[in-house]
């Protein structure tokens, strides 16, 4: 009893000790996580509030914010907070914001909006390690080996340009203007643009630059735009911000720019003012405006959150899809942010040395501090696989999203409507991305299809991107000013007007082409002599004159100055000679043989018929009787021949083949009779000593040329070996 009662004692003592160590060890696993998990984690964000995208990112990221501090299995149990900067269209403030956040243990930045900005904070970011996100400032220069902690969290200008040069390639127009704000994202993706067409043999033939959004005044925007009016190219391009965008096409409508003839395509800034704050005037100023949209596939979580967005944002403004990437981006810095911590990593930050001297002042600089685990987190947030509003969120190695893609929208007076797809995997297609991704990609040219666009001016055909304006200059025509052979081209006496061959094929290739093509004829010569026409050459290449119109020969010497068209008349030398007039005679019809031709003629009728009346009279009635019967009838057998028209039958074996073979050769002696005969009586014989150029050079006989061809004529006998 003793015993039993010492053993219960000491599995008590034991049991005690187990359930204390047990409690030890969960209070310092309490203990350690509390240590590794902060209760905030906190995030800046750079906007002006006062744009179409940074109310509708202000409100995406709150509920983005709210939706990741509701859900426990991320950050586990910290709480997220986003910290929002108002830079109000002021860079500097912007980049003092920034600086603000780098003094409170901020872990990343959302933003800037402009790439403006994103320049100097990334130099800041890469200084202090804190990853810089970022969905509207889409530079394509902003590299990721210059500025490592900048992370383009949608799909950057490079591959909207390429959409562009796509289009304008789909559509075959060959040159276009380009209308952008004077600031870095604006003009540095108009410089991609030109980048692309080049690869598609496409220019930029000119640069409308307008001051930086939301500085630009209506008169600045109408001088370029009636500089425009000036040129030649009808494809304008507009690649700037909601306020200088919709200046531009206000501008535009005034000055009649909106009509029938002009393609104008704006960026993505439009599409979200279609999206989230359409009105009655902007439709009616960019009807039949071509428009990009960021695709963002359809999901049952987008869906949703569509449905909750009118009650977030109290209808004050509808979504659009760089909402849908603020939300996706919290999202990505919470996930990694999780799984920094998941990994080990503490938030905590030092001095940064070359700061510590600067401590004091109004600047503090000192107080700024470097995020010890940034670089760990940016690797988090760049192997990010996750799937967003936006779709499937991964990067490539060189931080490029995954498949970037587009809506192509055409406007319309009661809105928009979508005509097709640009996909970085495939191109111009009405078939939505998605689909496309699981089959082979494919970029020939008769894959790239869009529906029907509503251009300016209500027409549904396809304007062909260039005119000549009615306030341009017109070609100006060199036509030769000739004295003789006045047919070919030659002036009006008294008047500036042109006419002859020449001008009618000008004339009539000019009404081929299905635009107007302001022309001006302009006589080249004094009228009292043929005018030298390597000189007319000569100012063509010079820009004296546009083009040149006239009997002018193709030689070797000219070509290397201007180009040619096809020859439309034969060239090469000719000999002219009189033609002989025919004096016709009643025994015309005896000329085509010689009277030996047909003395032999007769001969053989005769032979053939004395021939076969040996071998035929013997044995053959017909060929019997009388004497003179009989003579009548070997002449009448012989001339019924010429005519096939004999009557009598032959009935032996050599009789037959003797016959057969008179009679082909009496079809041959008719037919050259006839064709003699035909020739001499319907073809005009020409007569001439002259029967070449070695009958020209032998002869002493004077020669006649046209002046203008004199050198023409002294190379060809040169070539041939006669001077």
């Amino acid at each position: 009893m003793y015993e039993g009662r010492v053993r219960f004692i000491i599995y008590s003592i034991t049991m005690n000790l187990v359930l204390c160590v047990s409690i030890f060890v969960v209070c310092i696993r309490a203990l350690s996580e509390g240590a590794l998990r902060p209760d905030i984690v906190q995030v800046g964000a750079v906007f002006t509030f006062n744009t179409i995208n940074g109310k509708v990112a202000r409100i995406a990221m709150k509920a983005a914010e709210d939706d990741v501090n509701s859900d426990p299995s991320i950050l586990g149990g910290s709480k997220l907070s986003i910290l929002i900067h108002d830079s109000n269209f002021n860079e500097f403030l912007g980049i003092m914001g920034a600086l603000k956040f780098l003094e409170t243990d901020t872990v990343a930045i959302i933003g800037p909006q402009t790439a403006v900005m994103a320049h100097v904070l990334s130099h800041v970011a890469n200084e202090f390690h804190v990853p810089l996100l970022s969905f509207t400032a889409l530079d394509p220069t902003l590299s990721p080996l210059q500025f490592p902690y900048f992370v383009q969290t949608a799909p950057n200008d490079q591959f909207q340009m390429t959409a562009i040069a796509d289009m304008i390639n789909y559509f075959g127009w060959g040159m276009i203007v380009a209308v952008f704000s004077d600031d870095d994202q604006s003009r540095n993706g108009i410089t991609a643009l030109a980048d692309q067409l080049a690869e598609r043999r496409c220019k930029i033939s000119y640069k409308a630059v307008l001051p930086p959004d939301p500085t630009a005044k209506p008169s600045e925007v109408k001088d370029q735009l009636v500089r425009i009016q000036m040129m030649e190219a009808r494809v304008i391009v507009v690649h700037t911000f909601d306020r200088a965008g919709i200046l531009v096409f206000d501008e535009a409508q005034k000055l009649g720019m909106m009509e029938s003839g002009y393609v104008w395509i704006a960026t993505t800034w439009l599409s979200t003012i279609l999206d989230s704050a359409p009105s009655s005037k902007t439709a009616n100023s960019t009807i039949g405006v071509l428009t990009l949209r960021p695709h963002t596939p359809d999901s049952e979580r987008k869906r949703a959150f569509m449905a909750r967005w009118n009650k977030l944002s109290n209808g004050s403004i509808g979504l659009n899809p760089y909402g849908l990437y603020a939300y996706d981006t919290v999202w990505m810095i919470a996930h990694a942010v999780n799984l920094f911590l998941d990994q080990g990593g503490n938030i905590s930050f030092s001095n940064n040395t070359r700061l510590s001297r600067m401590r004091g002042g109004a600047l503090n600089l000192g107080a700024l501090s470097i995020f010890d685990g940034g670089n760990q987190l940016l690797n988090n947030i760049l192997q990010i696989n996750m799937t967003g509003l936006t779709g499937p969120i991964r990067f490539y190695r060189d931080r490029s999203p995954l498949h970037p893609s587009y809506d192509i929208l055409n406007v319309y007076e009661t809105g928009y409507r979508q005509i097709g797809y640009w996909s970085n995997y495939s191109g111009l297609s009405v078939v939505i991305p998605e689909t496309l991704y699981t089959k082979p990609p494919n970029r020939s040219s008769s894959s790239q299809i869009l529906d029907t666009v509503v251009w300016p001016g209500g027409t549904t055909k396809k304007p062909r991107g260039w005119v000549f304006p009615e306030n341009g200059r017109p070609l100006r025509v060199g036509v030769p000013n000739r004295v003789s052979y006045q047919e070919l081209v030659s002036r009006v006496n008294g008047t500036d007007k042109v006419q002859g061959y020449c001008i009618d094929v000008f004339l009539a290739a000019i009404n081929l082409i299905p635009y107007a093509v302001p022309y001006r004829f302009i006589p080249f010569g004094d009228g009292h002599k043929n005018p030298s026409y390597y000189e007319l050459v000569n100012m063509v290449s010079l820009n004296v004159f546009d083009a040149a119109v006239g009997d002018i020969a193709i030689v070797t010497n000219r070509t290397k100055l201007v180009d040619f068209t096809q020859p439309y008349i034969e060239s090469g030398l000719v000999v002219v000679a009189p033609v002989r007039k025919l004096n016709l005679s009643a025994w015309e019809f005896l000329k085509p043989f010689t009277p030996l031709m047909w003395g032999v003629i007769a001969a053989f009728f005769l032979t053939v018929g004395i021939v076969v009346w040996i071998l035929e009279h013997r044995i053959n009635d017909e060929f019997q009787g009388p004497l003179r019967k009989q003579i009548v009838t070997i002449l009448w057998f012989s001339l019924s021949t010429m005519f096939f028209a004999h009557r009598e039958n032959t009935m032996s074996t050599l009789g037959r083949i003797v016959l057969l073979i008179w009679l082909f050769l009496v079809l041959v002696i008719n037919s050259s009779y006839i064709a003699s005969l035909t020739s001499m009586l319907t073809v005009q014989q020409l007569s001439s000593p002259i029967t070449g150029i070695d009958t020209l050079v032998t002869s002493n006989k004077p020669i006649g040329f046209q002046l203008h061809l004199r050198e023409e004529l002294l190379l060809l006998w040169l070539m041939n070996g006669y001077i």
